[in-house]
């Protein structure tokens, strides 16, 4: 097996609605992939289908060497899947949840003990406590240790890191590091851009579609335009007159600063500063930045 996912032409469409539409792409073997959109891009339809939770309305998959229609039972058995939402029996302590896992999968805690040890030190503690009433980064752990209990081949985690604290949010991405370095190829779904550069490759995804892909350096390489941070007092102000210039391409609001393209490539910063300052604008700051990620998100959607 050259992949241990290949992605040929998939589409899956609900009613009207075309949540994947007719995408490509291959994940190596040991390879942390990770798939980068909003909600509603499509990511988590797509983990479905790839974990057999759904059939595909067009197009094929093979996962670990096994047809995602045709060998659906086998790929059940070598994959490892890790939903979105909280799904272990919330009435079952950790450890029960943990042995029923290890049950349905032919194994046992003890087996496969030195994949899961470093997260089942830090979950021995809350043994017996109820799944329900664990905290956002613990429950995390528990359906993390649940979804490697069998040590899968190929690691699904739909957004495993939505609603956590960022302390959980770090560990659980050095967990993953750990994970790759004992050859478990892992695809991981995230909203959040900065967690892009925790993965070997990316893909950009909205509204079904594979906008690009590939290692974050040669994404963020091929933007291709000067782009500049600006801020005043009045921002609320500030993106309405920026939108109002004929000469803008592009401005967005990104933490405490617009981020701004024009249509020109390029901008005289001192005449900027003048015009907008005549407009009324205060303790005004413009300057030149490097993009990031996010930048060439936008840029992509609006293409």
């Amino acid at each position: 097996m050259e992949y241990a996912v290949s992605v040929k032409n998939i589409s899956k469409s609900f009613d009207e609605t075309k949540a994947v539409d007719d995408i490509s792409f291959d994940v190596k073997h040991g390879e942390l992939f990770g798939f980068i959109g909003p909600d509603g891009a499509g990511k988590t339809t797509l983990f479905r289908m790839l974990t057999t939770l759904l059939l595909p309305g067009s197009g094929s998959a093979v996962v670990d060497g096994f047809d995602i229609v045709k060998d659906y039972k086998k790929i059940r058995s070598s994959v490892g899947y890790m939903p979105g939402r909280f799904s272990l029996y919330q009435d079952l302590s950790v450890e029960e949840n943990l042995k029923f896992f290890a049950r349905v999968f032919g194994t046992t805690i003890e087996k496969n003990y030195d994949l899961i040890k470093d997260i089942y030190i830090m979950l021995e503690p809350f043994n017996k406590r109820r799944a329900g009433q664990l905290s956002g980064g613990m429950k995390q752990k528990l359906a993390l240790s649940c979804a490697l209990i069998h040590r899968p081949d190929v690691l699904f985690l739909d957004e495993p890191t939505t609603g956590v604290d960022p302390v959980s949010r770090n560990e659980f991405w050095e967990m993953l590091g750990k994970l790759k370095n004992e050859g478990i190829t892992i695809l991981v779904s995230t909203p959040y851009m900065d967690e892009a550069s925790k993965c070997d490759r990316i893909a950009l995804m909205q509204k079904g579609k594979i906008l690009d892909i590939g290692f974050l350096r040669d994404i963020i390489g091929k933007y291709g335009k000067k782009i500049y941070a600006v801020r005043s007092d009045n921002m609320h102000k500030l993106i309405l007159d920026i939108r109002s210039d004929e000469n803008t391409e592009s401005v967005y609001s990104f933490g405490d600063f617009l981020h701004y393209t024009d249509k020109h490539g390029g901008i005289d910063i001192e005449r900027m500063k003048n015009i907008l300052m005549s407009e009324g604008h205060t303790n005004l700051t413009i300057q030149e930045i490097n993009p990031g990620i996010e930048d060439c998100f936008m840029s992509l959607m609006n293409k």
